[in-house]
Protein backbone atom coordinates (compact mmCIF):
# COMPACT_ATOMS: atom_id res chain seq x y z
CA UNK A 1 0.00 0.00 0.00
CA UNK A 2 2.92 2.32 -0.74
CA UNK A 3 2.69 2.93 -4.12
CA UNK A 4 0.98 5.96 -6.23
CA UNK A 5 -3.15 6.97 -5.65
CA UNK A 6 -3.37 4.87 -9.13
CA UNK A 7 -1.63 1.39 -7.75
CA UNK A 8 -3.91 2.23 -4.39
CA UNK A 9 -6.84 2.60 -6.35
CA UNK A 10 -6.12 -0.57 -8.40
CA UNK A 11 -5.63 -2.39 -5.36
CA UNK A 12 -8.75 -1.45 -3.89
CA UNK A 13 -10.91 -2.81 -6.86
CA UNK A 14 -9.33 -6.27 -6.75
CA UNK A 15 -10.39 -6.36 -3.09
CA UNK A 16 -13.99 -5.04 -4.59
CA UNK A 17 -13.89 -7.59 -7.19
CA UNK A 18 -13.80 -10.53 -4.07
CA UNK A 19 -16.72 -8.74 -2.41
CA UNK A 20 -14.36 -7.22 -0.13
CA UNK A 21 -13.01 -3.71 1.27
CA UNK A 22 -9.18 -3.13 3.02
CA UNK A 23 -11.22 -3.03 6.51
CA UNK A 24 -13.07 -5.97 5.99
CA UNK A 25 -16.61 -4.65 5.05
CA UNK A 26 -19.09 -5.03 2.07
CA UNK A 27 -19.38 -2.41 -0.09
CA UNK A 28 -22.94 -1.74 1.46
CA UNK A 29 -22.02 -1.98 5.11
CA UNK A 30 -21.36 1.17 7.57
CA UNK A 31 -18.93 1.26 10.33
CA UNK A 32 -20.34 1.51 13.67
CA UNK A 33 -21.64 4.53 14.36
CA UNK A 34 -21.79 6.40 17.97
CA UNK A 35 -23.93 9.22 19.08
CA UNK A 36 -23.33 11.09 22.24
CA UNK A 37 -25.50 13.93 23.47
CA UNK A 38 -24.71 16.50 25.36
CA UNK A 39 -20.63 16.85 25.49
CA UNK A 40 -20.58 20.97 26.24
CA UNK A 41 -22.77 22.70 28.94
CA UNK A 42 -22.28 26.02 27.55
CA UNK A 43 -23.77 25.05 23.95
CA UNK A 44 -27.69 25.37 23.54
CA UNK A 45 -27.23 21.86 21.99
CA UNK A 46 -24.18 19.44 21.29
CA UNK A 47 -23.25 15.94 20.31
CA UNK A 48 -20.36 14.01 19.27
CA UNK A 49 -20.54 11.09 16.68
CA UNK A 50 -18.36 8.62 15.39
CA UNK A 51 -17.97 6.30 12.44
CA UNK A 52 -15.71 3.83 12.82
CA UNK A 53 -12.47 6.11 13.27
CA UNK A 54 -14.24 9.30 12.16
CA UNK A 55 -15.26 11.97 14.79
CA UNK A 56 -16.73 15.09 14.76
CA UNK A 57 -18.20 17.57 16.69
CA UNK A 58 -21.89 19.57 16.78
CA UNK A 59 -22.77 22.74 18.48
CA UNK A 60 -25.84 24.78 18.61
CA UNK A 61 -25.58 28.17 19.64
CA UNK A 62 -28.96 30.40 19.59
CA UNK A 63 -29.06 33.91 18.85
CA UNK A 64 -31.10 36.93 17.74
CA UNK A 65 -31.24 38.94 15.57
CA UNK A 66 -32.97 41.14 12.83
CA UNK A 67 -34.86 38.61 10.39
CA UNK A 68 -34.18 39.27 6.48
CA UNK A 69 -36.57 41.75 4.81
CA UNK A 70 -37.83 39.27 2.59
CA UNK A 71 -38.50 36.69 5.12
CA UNK A 72 -39.87 39.39 8.06
CA UNK A 73 -41.66 36.63 10.49
CA UNK A 74 -39.03 34.10 10.02
CA UNK A 75 -35.69 32.85 11.76
CA UNK A 76 -33.12 31.41 10.00
CA UNK A 77 -30.01 28.60 10.38
CA UNK A 78 -26.16 29.26 10.13
CA UNK A 79 -24.17 26.00 9.34
CA UNK A 80 -20.23 26.16 9.32
CA UNK A 81 -17.43 23.56 9.45
CA UNK A 82 -14.33 23.87 10.54
CA UNK A 83 -11.73 21.47 9.35
CA UNK A 84 -9.23 21.20 12.38
CA UNK A 85 -5.50 20.68 11.14
CA UNK A 86 -5.04 17.92 13.71
CA UNK A 87 -7.39 15.76 12.30
CA UNK A 88 -6.15 15.65 9.11
CA UNK A 89 -2.70 16.33 8.16
CA UNK A 90 -4.16 17.37 4.44
CA UNK A 91 -6.07 20.21 6.44
CA UNK A 92 -4.88 23.80 6.87
CA UNK A 93 -4.98 26.52 9.49
CA UNK A 94 -7.23 29.91 8.18
CA UNK A 95 -9.52 30.67 6.09
CA UNK A 96 -12.59 27.69 5.19
CA UNK A 97 -11.75 25.08 2.95
CA UNK A 98 -13.45 24.58 -0.42
CA UNK A 99 -13.72 21.17 1.58
CA UNK A 100 -15.22 22.35 4.64
CA UNK A 101 -18.00 25.04 2.77
CA UNK A 102 -18.88 21.89 0.91
CA UNK A 103 -19.11 20.28 3.97
CA UNK A 104 -21.34 22.78 5.47
CA UNK A 105 -23.67 23.52 2.73
CA UNK A 106 -24.54 20.10 2.32
CA UNK A 107 -25.49 19.81 5.82
CA UNK A 108 -27.60 23.49 5.79
CA UNK A 109 -29.29 22.45 2.84
CA UNK A 110 -30.11 18.82 4.38
CA UNK A 111 -31.98 20.30 7.18
CA UNK A 112 -33.31 23.26 5.87
CA UNK A 113 -34.79 21.84 2.34
CA UNK A 114 -36.20 18.84 4.85
CA UNK A 115 -38.10 21.96 6.53
CA UNK A 116 -37.45 20.26 9.90
CA UNK A 117 -37.33 23.57 11.65
CA UNK A 118 -39.99 26.00 11.76
CA UNK A 119 -38.63 28.99 10.62
CA UNK A 120 -41.81 30.90 11.40
CA UNK A 121 -41.52 29.28 14.90
CA UNK A 122 -38.42 31.35 15.81
CA UNK A 123 -39.90 34.68 15.02
CA UNK A 124 -40.10 36.84 18.02
CA UNK A 125 -41.31 40.03 16.41
CA UNK A 126 -42.27 40.24 13.18
CA UNK A 127 -39.86 42.35 11.37
CA UNK A 128 -38.14 43.33 14.50
CA UNK A 129 -36.34 40.35 16.17
CA UNK A 130 -36.42 36.34 15.46
CA UNK A 131 -34.26 33.29 16.62
CA UNK A 132 -31.29 32.25 14.59
CA UNK A 133 -29.92 28.73 15.05
CA UNK A 134 -26.31 29.09 14.78
CA UNK A 135 -24.45 25.15 13.78
CA UNK A 136 -21.00 24.48 14.27
CA UNK A 137 -19.44 21.32 13.21
CA UNK A 138 -15.15 20.57 14.00
CA UNK A 139 -13.40 17.59 13.25
CA UNK A 140 -12.15 16.00 15.35
CA UNK A 141 -10.25 12.81 13.43
CA UNK A 142 -10.86 12.64 9.88
CA UNK A 143 -10.70 8.64 8.61
CA UNK A 144 -13.80 9.08 5.97
CA UNK A 145 -17.15 10.05 5.33
CA UNK A 146 -17.46 13.60 6.76
CA UNK A 147 -20.10 14.38 5.23
CA UNK A 148 -22.36 11.39 6.59
CA UNK A 149 -20.86 11.88 10.27
CA UNK A 150 -21.63 15.47 10.45
CA UNK A 151 -25.11 15.10 8.80
CA UNK A 152 -25.71 12.68 11.89
CA UNK A 153 -23.79 14.79 14.29
CA UNK A 154 -25.88 17.69 13.00
CA UNK A 155 -29.33 16.60 13.60
CA UNK A 156 -28.12 14.96 16.80
CA UNK A 157 -27.38 17.96 18.17
CA UNK A 158 -30.49 20.20 16.98
CA UNK A 159 -32.72 17.51 19.23
CA UNK A 160 -31.18 18.29 22.39
CA UNK A 161 -31.31 22.54 21.44
CA UNK A 162 -32.79 24.22 24.19
CA UNK A 163 -33.46 28.00 24.28
CA UNK A 164 -31.27 30.32 26.33
CA UNK A 165 -33.74 32.52 28.43
CA UNK A 166 -34.56 35.95 26.63
CA UNK A 167 -35.89 39.13 28.07
CA UNK A 168 -36.26 42.76 27.31
CA UNK A 169 -33.70 42.45 24.54
CA UNK A 170 -31.10 40.66 26.08
CA UNK A 171 -30.08 36.82 25.85
CA UNK A 172 -29.23 35.01 29.28
CA UNK A 173 -27.02 32.30 28.38
CA UNK A 174 -26.80 30.69 31.51
CA UNK A 175 -30.64 30.52 31.93
CA UNK A 176 -31.80 27.44 29.57
CA UNK A 177 -36.03 27.86 29.83
CA UNK A 178 -36.49 24.19 29.17
CA UNK A 179 -38.26 24.88 25.70
CA UNK A 180 -36.88 22.76 23.14
CA UNK A 181 -36.18 23.73 19.52
CA UNK A 182 -38.85 21.78 17.89
CA UNK A 183 -38.22 19.16 14.47
CA UNK A 184 -40.51 17.96 12.29
CA UNK A 185 -38.21 15.89 10.08
CA UNK A 186 -35.42 13.52 10.16
CA UNK A 187 -33.24 14.17 7.14
CA UNK A 188 -30.34 11.91 7.23
CA UNK A 189 -27.44 12.14 4.52
CA UNK A 190 -25.69 8.95 3.29
CA UNK A 191 -22.77 9.63 0.59
CA UNK A 192 -22.48 6.69 -1.56
CA UNK A 193 -19.19 6.66 -4.44
CA UNK A 194 -18.23 5.00 -7.32
CA UNK A 195 -14.71 3.13 -7.43
CA UNK A 196 -14.49 1.71 -11.28
CA UNK A 197 -17.54 -0.10 -11.51
CA UNK A 198 -18.17 -0.43 -7.85
CA UNK A 199 -20.90 1.53 -5.96
CA UNK A 200 -19.86 1.63 -2.04
CA UNK A 201 -21.33 3.44 1.24
CA UNK A 202 -19.53 5.29 4.01
CA UNK A 203 -15.83 5.51 2.67
CA UNK A 204 -12.55 5.64 4.21
CA UNK A 205 -10.20 8.08 3.29
CA UNK A 206 -8.46 5.73 1.10
CA UNK A 207 -11.46 4.93 -0.72
CA UNK A 208 -12.24 8.42 -1.45
CA UNK A 209 -9.18 9.50 -2.42
CA UNK A 210 -9.85 6.92 -5.30
CA UNK A 211 -13.02 7.39 -5.97
CA UNK A 212 -14.70 8.18 -9.34
CA UNK A 213 -17.89 10.14 -8.30
CA UNK A 214 -19.54 10.82 -5.04
CA UNK A 215 -23.29 11.76 -4.70
CA UNK A 216 -24.69 12.63 -1.14
CA UNK A 217 -28.75 11.89 -1.18
CA UNK A 218 -30.04 13.29 2.15
CA UNK A 219 -33.67 11.87 2.67
CA UNK A 220 -36.50 12.36 5.64
CA UNK A 221 -38.04 9.40 7.50
CA UNK A 222 -40.96 8.76 4.65
CA UNK A 223 -37.80 8.35 2.23
CA UNK A 224 -38.51 11.82 0.22
CA UNK A 225 -35.45 13.11 -0.94
CA UNK A 226 -34.88 16.79 0.67
CA UNK A 227 -31.20 17.17 -1.21
CA UNK A 228 -28.26 15.80 -3.37
CA UNK A 229 -24.78 16.60 -3.81
CA UNK A 230 -22.29 15.41 -6.53
CA UNK A 231 -18.79 15.60 -6.23
CA UNK A 232 -15.96 13.07 -8.23
CA UNK A 233 -14.89 13.80 -11.71
CA UNK A 234 -16.91 11.28 -13.80
CA UNK A 235 -19.97 11.55 -14.79
CA UNK A 236 -23.43 9.25 -13.32
CA UNK A 237 -25.21 7.02 -15.47
CA UNK A 238 -29.25 7.38 -14.83
CA UNK A 239 -29.10 3.77 -13.87
CA UNK A 240 -26.12 4.25 -11.32
CA UNK A 241 -27.72 7.24 -9.98
CA UNK A 242 -30.97 5.38 -9.01
CA UNK A 243 -28.96 2.93 -7.36
CA UNK A 244 -27.43 5.36 -5.20
CA UNK A 245 -30.40 6.68 -3.94
CA UNK A 246 -31.97 3.65 -3.54
CA UNK A 247 -29.20 2.51 -1.32
CA UNK A 248 -28.47 5.45 0.26
CA UNK A 249 -32.55 5.29 1.35
CA UNK A 250 -32.41 2.39 2.80
CA UNK A 251 -29.44 3.24 5.22
CA UNK A 252 -30.70 6.30 6.31
CA UNK A 253 -33.40 4.25 7.39
CA UNK A 254 -31.19 2.05 9.16
CA UNK A 255 -29.30 5.27 11.12
CA UNK A 256 -32.45 6.23 12.12
CA UNK A 257 -32.94 4.25 14.87
CA UNK A 258 -30.04 5.03 16.25
CA UNK A 259 -30.98 8.70 17.53
CA UNK A 260 -32.19 8.47 21.04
Amino acid sequence: MNGSNGSQKDEIIKFLDRGMRFDGRKADEFRPIEIEYDISKNAEGSARVKVGSTEILAGVKMEVMAPYPDQPNQGTMMVGAELLPFSNPEFEAGPPSIQAIELARVVDRGIRESKAIDMAGLCIAEGEKCWVVVLDIMTINDEGNLIDASGIGAYAALTRTVFPKYEDGKIDYKAKTGKRLELSRVPVPVTVIKIGRHLIIDPTTEEEKAMDSRLTVTTDEKGIIVALQKGGDQPLSQEEILTMVDLATAKAKEIRKLFA
